[in-house]
């Protein structure tokens, strides 16, 4: 089993900036891949950015150039910059964790929402 617990978020204008931090415990594979995903009243959840326990990253086209994922492997901790955020960036973030292997079990954070007024 593995918990995350997710911090950050909250209220800005466009064009300001937030940080999401996320950290796992419990028992996790070694390779492993953590990271964000986004969810709208009545849409399906969406990939924000994701990063491996190697720094191999992967983003979303909405935020590259905007938005930058980083990890802390020594305390299983990821990091969400987000800049000029806007409206539409709007949603409930939630961490993700699963490992690299084919059938690893997914785990989700309790996620945090983002609001970013006009």
């Amino acid at each position: 089993q593995v918990q995350l617990v997710q911090s950050g978020g909250g209220l800005v204008q466009a064009g300001g900036s937030l940080r999401l931090s996320c950290a796992a415990d419990g028992s996790m594979p070694t390779d492993n891949v953590m990271g964000w995903y986004r969810q709208t009243p009545g849409t399906q959840r969406e990939l924000v950015a994701v990063i491996s326990n190697r720094g191999l990253t992967n983003y979303a086209e909405f935020v590259k150039g905007r938005f930058t994922i980083s990890g802390d492997n020594a305390k299983n901790t990821v990091f969400l910059q987000m800049n000029n955020l806007k409206p539409e960036d709007t949603a409930l973030y939630y961490c993700v964790f699963t490992g690299t292997r084919a059938g690893s079990d997914v785990y989700w954070g309790q996620g945090t929402q983002v609001t970013v007024s006009s």
